[in-house]
C-alpha cells in the first residue's frame, strides 16, 4: 500500500513538472551539435570581427541579452520592431538612445540562417553572443545552455515595468532583481559588465549635479567637461575611466573611491547591503569572473520559451 501511495505520489509529481509552461529540462549545451554543428563557430566568427570593428560593441551585445532576459524571459522580444499589433521594447524608456547592436545581431542570424535555414533561435544568438563578446575582449567564457525559442510579440510597456532605472535607489535594484530569481550578489556581479561599455550624458547628469556627496571631486569635475548642465544628452562617457576597454574588475575599485558613473552603479557601494560584495570583487577578481558567469547562467534561465512554445524566427526584427 505504501510503495503505491509513493509511486502515484511520483507520477503526479512528474505530470506537474512536464506540464510547467516553461521547462529548462529541453536546454542543453548540445541543442545544435546535429541539427547545426557550425552554429557557435559561425557565431563566434561574427561577433568577433564585429567587436574588431568597435570595441564597445561587446557591452553592447551584453546589455541586448540582460535587456531582453528581464521583460517576459530569454525570448528575443527585445529585437522585434514595433508592428500594427504592438508596440515593441526598443522606445521604452530604459532602452531609447540605449541598446545598440541589432545590426551584429542581424549578420549573426543571416550567417546562420544560410547554413542552417529555420534551426537557431534568435534568443540562442543573443546568449551566446553575449558569451563570445565578453570573450572578445578579454572576460570570462561559460558553456551557454541552448534550446531557447523566440516570442512572437513584444510590449513596451513590460519593458518599462521590469527593466532597472539608472537612477534607481539600491532597494529598487534589490528587488528588480529578485523579482527575477536572481540575488543580491548576481546583482553586483552583473552588475560588473559595467567594466567595459559607455554611457550617454543624459544618464548621468543628474548624478554630476545634484547634492549627492557619494561622488569623488576631482571625478565630478572630469566628467562635468564632457556632460553640460544643459545639451550634450547624447555625449558619451565610459563607464569605467580607468580601463573602458578590457573586463576586469577596476570597475568595483572605482565603485570604492566614489568614481561610479551612473546612480545605480554607486549606490552598490554606499554604505548599503552590497557593500561587502564590491569590495569582494575589487579584491579577488577571480571570484568576481565566476559569480559572473554563475549569474549569467542563472540570468538565461529566465522565463523561458521552449519545446513547442513560440518560434524559431527567420529574421531577428519581425516574427514569422
Amino acid at each position: 500500500m505504501v510503495s503505491m501511495i509513493r509511486l502515484t505520489t511520483i507520477i503526479t509529481m512528474f505530470m506537474v513538472i512536464s506540464n510547467m509552461p516553461y521547462s529548462h529540462a529541453e536546454l542543453s549545451t548540445a541543442f545544435y551539435a546535429k541539427s547545426c554543428p557550425t552554429a557557435l563557430s559561425t557565431i563566434k566568427s561574427a561577433v568577433g570581427s564585429a567587436v574588431s570593428r568597435e570595441r564597445r560593441m561587446a557591452a553592447s551585445l551584453l546589455r541586448l541579452h540582460f535587456h531582453d532576459c528581464f521583460v517576459q524571459g530569454c525570448d528575443a522580444s527585445v529585437l522585434l520592431d514595433d508592428t500594427p499589433s504592438f508596440t515593441g521594447e526598443k522606445t521604452a524608456f530604459q532602452n531609447a538612445q540605449s541598446i545598440r547592436g541589432f545590426e551584429v545581431i542581424d549578420d549573426v542570424k543571416s550567417r546562420v540562417e544560410k547554413i542552417c535555414p529555420g534551426v537557431v533561435s534568435c534568443a540562442d544568438i543573443l546568449a551566446v553572443a553575449a558569451r563570445d563578446a565578453s570573450v572578445a575582449v578579454s572576460g570570462p567564457t561559460w558553456k551557454v545552455k541552448l534550446g531557447r525559442r523566440d516570442s512572437t510579440s513584444a510590449s513596451k510597456t513590460k519593458a518599462e515595468q521590469n527593466l532597472p532605472l539608472v537612477t534607481g535607489s539600491l532597494e529598487h535594484l534589490l528587488s528588480n532583481f529578485r523579482n527575477k530569481g536572481l540575488n543580491d550578489r548576481d546583482l553586483v556581479a552583473l552588475s560588473g559588465a559595467h567594466t567595459i561599455g559607455q554611457a550617454a550624458c543624459v544618464t548621468f547628469r543628474g548624478r554630476l549635479y545634484n547634492n549627492d556627496t557619494n561622488i569623488d571631486a576631482g571625478f565630478r569635475s572630469n566628467r562635468r567637461r564632457g556632460c553640460p548642465i544643459t545639451g550634450g544628452d547624447g555625449n558619451l562617457a565610459p563607464l569605467d575611466l580607468v580601463t573602458p576597454n578590457s573586463f576586469d574588475n577596476t570597475y568595483f575599485k572605482n565603485l570604492i573611491q566614489k568614481k561610479g558613473l551612473l546612480h545605480s552603479d554607486q549606490v552598490l557601494f554606499s554604505g548599503g547591503s552590497t557593500d561587502n560584495l564590491v569590495a569582494e570583487y575589487s579584491k579577488n577578481r577571480a571570484a568576481f569572473n565566476s559569480d559572473f558567469i554563475a549569474a549569467m547562467v542563472k540570468m538565461g534561465d529566465i522565463e523561458l520559451l521552449t519545446g513547442s512554445s513560440g518560434q524559431i524566427r527567420k529574421t531577428c526584427r519581425v516574427p514569422n
